[in-house]
């Protein structure tokens, strides 16, 4: 029998300690989303409590709460079709911790970073040439030390890189490098700079990559601006799809054209050192007129060899984009880049001289150089279309270093907030958007030109490479790292050399159009500090106030709701506002004199016990009597909060919004730049 008696109290203090529970957990039931169910065994006194949590938000941590998948699934047919639509162009949302596995190993970083780079030297030995033959033979002997030059100064230029990568692991390149060593306005001017050399990278080589279909297929010719911007909207969207995946698609056009092209020059060697083909002893010119070889005409050509290292400072800025460590797998990535480019450059350059290979209106440098090496056969297709490829794709190293610029710079206030939102793929879609429309919008105004483009293009980039350097220099004689004096040495001599080679290219392509980079460089400055100054002057007044100031009285409330009918949705709002304050106003708008009796019989039947004050509107008007009336009561208390809480109904159906006069809608944008004045909305959703 005690048996019993004692079972029958365990019993009883399990049901009271479950209640209690349960009545304890009320409490926060509705901050965490969860609630208790108590079930009941087979046995007597058998029970267990069960915690009931939300599926779309869990309870991860006290107070913390984290939104599943289910958060963004959609509603409605419409929804089901966007949603699946949008994931068939972009993929699936990807979680925030997902990004260090979309993070980038050094096989994808090539093909991602490096594209405009390696792309370059389809294309920069012909701009050695296309300078040098108005000098005839004797002008064409010096491409190969030309090449040799230039490839040194990429090794300094990428040296200088490695440096800032492992002394600036958190992106930026030239922007951050001249921002801390040689102050912000330098820093600015490297990254207006930058951004426009990536704009017109993508223009550019879209145009070029355009340009090599339609010589092929001239009747595509008339409609070369739609497909370059094509071309850019397929490049975008794959971009918005992630960095990895934009990767993975890109690298194998990329590493086609760098097999390629290591063929052709490795056969081009073999076949020459065998004597399989006889180096042309004499290059056909088409005029017989040629000038001498000034020191101008070598440092022209110089600087236009010099676009073989446009896209180097790519890697610098997206370093976070890589798997860890991040620094040293940039740096060993940046390393390979400049080899393969350096090889690739010089091997063409040499080439093209023993076979005595000119410029020629209509067939490129390498075109006549992969015919020569592998003749016109299916592997020369192939190489070709290689080239066409890595032409258009360089395009992509923008696509990755102009998101990640901007996202530096909106960091630190310079470019809008925007830029830093990550997409559902993890990627700066905003900043890979405003890229290919800006693209896009500068093909279409340039008539998809390679021509009209090619002045503006490479201008930027020493620009920044010359304040980088600069910058390392500082950065060297701050720090007094080991091998400061040595590094120092190397940064310098490169800072010169980009120095001179921007005053040439300044020069030779002023006239031509570079004179709209020169000027843009100043206006991006200009906007740059002015969206600082104004983050700069939010903050300031967004910013904590001292205790005291904090613990002044607060200002008096003053609530008022616009009434145009009695009706489920005035009441609904007039029940809420009563919940803010005991003394609420009503505010009837009138046209006609006879509406104010009318509605104050209405006003009593319903017995809302709440002030009204009516408006007459003689020019039927509606908004200006309302805001006339809220101003009067600004006047009385300047330092008054009104309050304007707006009842609006909400149609079932989309297409009957367009059946009503959107009262509360056109009010609440009336309302929203008035200061002290805060609008709340009540909606009462009508069913179907």
């Amino acid at each position: 029998m005690a048996d019993v008696d004692r079972s029958q109290h365990e019993v009883k203090k399990s049901d009271q300690a479950i209640e209690s529970r349960r009545n304890d957990h009320e409490h926060s039931v509705h901050l965490d989303l969860t609630s208790l169910e108590v079930h009941r065994g087979k046995h007597q006194g058998d029970k267990y409590v069960r915690v009931i949590r939300s599926g779309a938000l869990r309870r991860v941590a006290p107070g913390v709460l984290r939104a599943s998948e289910l958060v963004s699934r959609p509603h409605g047919k419409i929804g089901h079709l966007y949603t699946r639509f949008k994931q068939v162009l972009v993929g699936k949302p990807l979680p925030t911790e997902a990004e260090k596995v979309e993070r980038l190993n050094k096989i994808r970083a090539l093909a991602v970073f490096s594209s405009d780079a390696i792309s370059s030297s389809a294309y920069a030995t012909e701009e050695i040439l296309i300078v040098m033959v108005a000098a005839g033979a004797v002008g064409l002997a010096y491409s190969i030390p030309l090449a040799l030059a230039i490839a040194l100064l990429l090794a300094i230029v990428s040296f200088s890189y490695r440096q800032t990568v492992h002394a600036y692991p958190s992106g930026g390149g030239s922007y951050t490098v001249s921002r801390e060593n040689l102050g912000t306005q330098a820093g600015l001017i490297a990254a207006a700079a930058l951004l426009i050399d990536y704009v017109l990278t993508v223009a550019v080589s879209i145009s070029a990559g355009t340009a090599a279909i339609t010589s092929a297929l001239p009747e595509f010719y008339d409609y070369r601006v739609e497909i370059s911007v094509a071309f850019i909207a397929i490049i975008t969207l794959i971009n918005l799809r992630g960095i990895r995946e934009s990767g993975t698609i890109f690298a194998l056009p990329t590493y086609l054209f760098i097999v390629s092209l290591a063929g052709v020059i490795a056969l081009g060697l073999v076949r020459l050192w065998l004597g399989d083909i006889s180096p042309a002893s004499t290059p056909h010119f088409e005029s017989n007129e040629f000038e001498p070889v000034t020191l101008f005409l070598i440092l022209h050509a110089f600087a236009a060899g010099s676009v073989a290292m446009s896209g180097t400072e790519a890697i610098a800025n997206g370093v976070p984009s890589f798997k860890p460590p991040e620094a040293k797998n940039a740096a060993t990535t940046l390393t390979w880049m400049a080899v393969i480019l350096g090889v690739f450059f010089v091997g063409v350059t040499f080439l093209a001289h023993q076979f005595g290979i000119v410029p020629h209106e209509t067939e490129t440098v390498i075109s006549q150089l992969g015919r020569r090496v592998l003749g016109t056969n299916v592997l020369y297709g192939i190489f070709q279309a290689a080239t066409m490829l890595i032409l258009v794709l360089a395009a992509n190293t923008s696509f990755s270093g102009f998101p990640r610029l901007a996202y530096v710079m909106a960091r630190d206030g310079f470019m809008p907030h925007q830029l830093t939102f990550r997409g559902d793929r993890l990627a700066f879609t905003n900043g890979v958007v405003m890229l290919g429309i800006v693209a896009a919008a500068l093909v279409v105004a340039f008539g998809g030109s390679t021509h009209a483009l090619i002045p503006l293009y490479a201008v930027g980039v020493f620009l920044s490479f010359t304040l980088s350097q600069a910058g390392m220099v500082r950065h060297w004689w701050k720090t007094r790292e080991s091998g400061w004096q040595r590094s120092m040495v190397i940064n310098g001599t490169g800072a010169i050399l980009t120095a001179i080679i921007l005053a040439v290219v300044w020069t030779v392509k002023f006239q031509l159009g570079a004179w709209i980079v020169f000027v843009m460089i100043p206006v991006l400055v200009f906007v740059f500090n002015g969206v600082h100054r104004h983050y700069r002057h939010v903050a300031e007044q967004l910013n904590l106030t001292p205790a005291e100031d904090r613990a002044a009285a607060p200002p008096r409330q003053i609530v008022i709701v616009p009434i145009g009918d009695l009706n489920k949705a005035s009441l609904r709002a007039l029940n809420f506002a009563r919940s803010i304050t005991p003394t609420p106003v009503a505010v009837r708008l009138f046209y006609e004199s006879y509406e104010v009796e009318e509605f104050r019989k209405e006003w009593a039947q319903w017995g809302t016990n709440t002030a009204l004050v009516f408006l007459e509107s003689p020019y039927r008007s509606f908004h200006e009597p309302l805001l006339a009336y809220i101003e009067a009561l600004h006047r009385q208390d300047p330092a008054a909060c009104v309050t304007v809480v707006l009842p609006e109904f909400i149609p079932a159906h989309w297409w009957e919004h367009f059946l009503h006069n959107q009262t509360a809608f056109r009010l609440k944008t009336a309302l929203l730049f008035r200061k002290n004045t805060v609008v709340i909305d009540v909606p009462y959703h009508l069913e179907k």
